[in-house]
């Protein structure tokens, strides 16, 4: 099939999804019409669990190197101010306006029709296609679940919008809930220890500390304090105040690390949420990534989170759309982006 019937499929496909709603923990009915799209229209064999869905290409050879390729079934909820129904694909100027039509759904269905192409063809290489679902909140049903259920994989292509530029870095995220402590008194005498001046003392600590390594990719540490609660009325003084901190860890630190120093900087006690969405990167002398390069790639760093933080093999991010139109109002992919990420894929693969 030409590019242009490929892509015109994949059009009709992401119209289709866009009419389902597929929000972070509610995507069964979405990855349903996936899969059977995906047997009935693509003869493609395809298998399951929770909502995600991957097909491996035939001849299957454990004595070669596996690729896989990623994108997520899963969107955000739409916010308030669309100016459209967020659910009603509408195509105008060359656009295609949808919740999910840039994250992931322009990655999701160009990855789909490449895969198809690619399983037809001789490779050196082994061959998977995923679709995985709660990408958008890193949930436990999504990617960590399926990769164990998969043979080994060397190296992923996750579809994400990037410009079709490959994000060989990607920084990590741990989300910590602090709490500082002090004593209950009548605020109209001088009594009991102010928990919010403690907790005052430790957000400048977040505010303020710079981090010692800083990566030529992704630069260094962030830390924002995005949420505080005190106090139960304004005549007593408040015996705790909590706060949560946002941590964006580089490629230089493990998050263990970062906790472990952040705990003997601060007063307050500190509870990690988790530690396994660590930062990732690949080598830049890659195969894969040198390929992309040798093409017109140019390799950068990414600020926001992936499936690749759960991926213990190498895995670079590239896919059509731009990641400033993503969990956005008024959400769009171009077609021509479609096309050309079909294009390019297959010109790297």
């Amino acid at each position: 099939m030409s590019t242009e019937g490929l892509t015109k499929e994949a059009i009709t496909l992401l119209s289709n999804l866009i009419r389902i709603p597929r929000t972070s923990r509610n995507e069964t009915e979405a990855a349903q019409f996936l899969k059977n799209y995906m047997e009935q229209e693509c003869k493609l064999p395809t298998q399951s669990d929770c909502c995600n869905l991957w097909s491996i290409a035939p001849n299957h050879d454990p004595q070669k190197a596996t690729l896989l390729l990623n994108a997520h079934i899963d969107t955000v909820k739409p916010v308030s101010n669309w100016t459209r129904d967020p659910f009603t694909p509408t195509i105008e100027d060359g656009r295609l306006y949808g919740l999910g039509s840039n994250d992931d759904g322009a990655s999701l269905v160009s990855l789909l029709q490449v895969f198809r192409v690619l399983r037809e063809r001789q490779r050196p290489y082994n061959l998977i296609y995923l679709a995985s679902a709660e990408e958008e909140v890193s949930g436990k049903n999504g990617i960590e679940r399926v990769l164990p259920l998969l043979p080994h994989i060397d190296v992923a292509l996750v579809g994400e919008p990037t410009g079709m530029q490959p994000a060989i870095a990607e920084k990590g995220l741990m989300v910590l809930d602090v709490t500082a402590h002090g004593k209950a008194g009548h605020a109209a005498r001088n009594e009991g220890d102010n928990a919010i001046y403690h907790a005052i003392k430790d957000i400048q600590w977040f505010q303020s500390h710079k981090w010692e390594k800083e990566s030529e990719l992704l630069g260094p540490v962030k830390m924002s304090v995005t949420i505080i609660n005190a106090g139960t009325q304004h005549n007593v003084i408040p015996d705790k105040c909590t706060f949560t901190v946002d941590v964006r860890s580089n490629e230089l630190y493990s998050n263990e690390e970062l906790y472990e120093e952040i705990c003997k900087n601060v007063e307050s006690d500190v509870q990690a949420r988790s530690f396994r969405l660590n930062s990732s990167r690949i080598e830049l002398s890659h195969p894969l990534v040198q390929k992309i390069i040798s093409l017109g790639g140019q390799p950068f760093g990414s600020p926001t989170l992936s499936d690749q933080a759960l991926m213990p093999f190498p895995s670079l991010k590239m896919g059509p759309g731009q990641s400033s139109r993503s969990h956005t109002a008024d959400e769009f992919i171009e077609i021509r982006e479609i096309k050309e990420a079909i294009e390019f894929y297959l010109r790297v693969f």
